[in-house]
């Protein structure tokens, strides 16, 4: 079964660069960028600007290959895949949740923004914390790393 996904958007950003870039939305807090919709999906933005924030699912464009176990960036042991954030996946789908500024026709602005600069964007959801409320979270092997996250930037180990 093929599965295919069409871009409705880019997403620009100051990051032009993998290395040195924030590694997550909380590690790039005030940083702005812009995510243009294209124009056909014009209609799908109505009432959106009363989200303070949205989640972006997008494509890691830059991503060759896949790898089922990693060195994490805050860690210097090898995980499974999937109890990571790492971009080299079987589906090369990024998520992050940035603030949403205000809608200006096809733009939309944004803060607190982790993505490279030209990254097809996939969809679009508006974030709702009643609908996340998580009750007995636990982060696993992260836990020791709580304090780290936020001021983590990225390195060359999954370009």
């Amino acid at each position: 079964m093929a599965v295919i996904f069409e871009p409705i958007g880019i997403i620009h950003s100051p990051y032009t660069k993998l290395h040195n870039m924030p590694i997550q939305p909380s590690s790039a807090s005030g940083v702005k960028g812009q995510v243009e919709i294209y124009k056909k999906y014009l209609p799908a933005l109505s009432d959106l600007e009363g989200f303070s924030h949205i989640y972006l699912l997008y494509h890691f464009h830059l991503t060759k290959s896949v790898q089922l176990k990693v060195i994490p960036f805050l860690d210097d042991q090898e995980r499974g895949l999937f109890a990571t954030r790492a971009p080299k996946r079987p589906n090369p789908i990024g998520l992050s949740v940035v603030k949403l500024i205000h809608v200006e026709e096809n733009i939309l602005y944004v803060e607190n923004i982790d993505v490279i600069d030209g990254t097809p964007l996939l969809d679009i959801k508006p974030y709702v914390r009643e609908m996340e409320a998580v009750k007995d979270l636990r982060i696993g092997w992260l836990e020791k790393y709580k304090s780290k996250i936020s001021s983590r930037l990225s390195d060359q180990r999954f370009k």
